[in-house]
């Protein structure tokens, strides 16, 4: 017996399989990563237009304005204070009772509540953060989310009740040091809620006001450069993958509605940037949860910057953002059938 040659064949026939095993594992994970970027429905192809509501656009540069005339946080409590007055007003104004949620004082946690027109409803969340960094005004993080809440709480409320109670939520301390910490406004109310399973699920208006028509405007974490358009003019439907299901339904719904490109998709919260919002207060408790952003450090180079100002932002395409979200949530929850 040729032992030498057994042994080749044998060390072969290792490296053969040893391939064949890494060429399936890849294709499992290739499989995988479309499994969780896949959406429904077509992005908008169109020209961009004028939202219909031709008014949105000037409310929307207007709430900005007023909420980033400086830093928003607990070093500058004067700007949390002042910010919390301007919407509170806004939301009584509008004919909300609202409430106010303890966080860090001075901060708080503004809710209201739509309530739906049946006893132990669905409840849907829809939020966004108020506060900034130390140094930014903070025009798209986050008063663009802030502002387009705010549209968002007018227009439902001449919707009336649904088959799903609507908590609308204005949250403190989203950003570090108390990112994903319990004093993080999201996490409070989270923890607060006394029938999480009744929750169909929370979206998160989180900086939404940056769009550029240039070629390569737009970046993205490893791997998902691979998957989505260089040019950053969408706006994103961003959660982890235990949220697939809750994403895919409600950007399918916007795509039927949306006049403004979009683009979705789940991954591993271990992604960057997947769990940096309001969403993953919810989503750690089983919570179906996810943001809609324009993907904020991944494509706004003022990202986290003094240079963060209101005339660096979009209000047009944001309105457009706006409406079809608005649309969104009445078709899949209050005028459900």
């Amino acid at each position: 017996m040729n032992f030498a040659k057994v042994s080749e064949r044998r060390a072969n026939l290792f490296w053969r399989t040893l391939a064949f095993a890494c060429m399936g594992l890849l294709l499992l994970l290739m499989a995988g990563f479309f499994w969780a970027t896949s959406t429904p429905g077509q992005s908008y192809e169109g020209a961009i237009t004028a939202p219909d509501d031709v008014g949105m656009p000037a409310r929307l540069e207007a709430d900005v304005r007023n909420l980033s005339e400086q830093p928003r946080n607990l070093d500058h409590s004067s700007s949390i204070i002042s910010s919390l007055a301007y919407l509170s007003g806004a939301l009584e104004e509008m004919g909300y009772a609202v409430e106010r949620q303890e966080v860090l004082a001075p901060a708080e946690n503004l809710i209201v509540t739509i309530p739906s027109a049946a006893p132990n409803s669905p409840i849907l969340i829809i939020g966004a953060h108020y506060d900034t960094v130390q140094v930014s005004p903070g025009a798209d993080d986050n008063a663009s989310g802030v502002a387009a809440l705010l549209e968002i709480a007018r227009r439902l409320k001449k919707r009336g009740s649904g088959p799903t109670e609507v908590q609308l939520v204005f949250y403190a301390n989203e950003e570090p040091p108390y990112f994903q910490t319990g004093a993080m406004g999201s996490h409070v109310h989270a923890m607060s809620l006394l029938e999480p399973d009744r929750v169909a699920g929370m979206i998160s208006l989180e900086t939404m006001g940056y769009f550029s028509n240039k070629p390569g405007s737009q970046n993205y974490p490893f791997p998902l450069s691979v998957r989505y358009p260089s040019t950053g003019n969408f706006i994103a439907f961003v959660g982890d993958t235990s949220s697939r299901d809750f994403l895919r339904e409600t950007i399918g719904q916007f795509r039927k509605n949306a006049r403004i490109p979009s683009v979705g998709g789940t991954a591993p919260s271990i992604i960057q940037g997947i769990d940096w919002s309001d969403h993953w207060a919810y989503s750690r408790l089983g919570i179906p949860a996810f943001m809609v952003t324009d993907t904020a450090v991944f494509r706004n180079p003022n990202y986290h910057r003094i240079s963060d100002t209101p005339e660096t932002l979009d209000y047009a395409r944001l309105a457009l953002v706006v409406e079809g979200l608005e649309a969104t949530i009445t078709d899949r929850f209050i005028e459900k059938p």
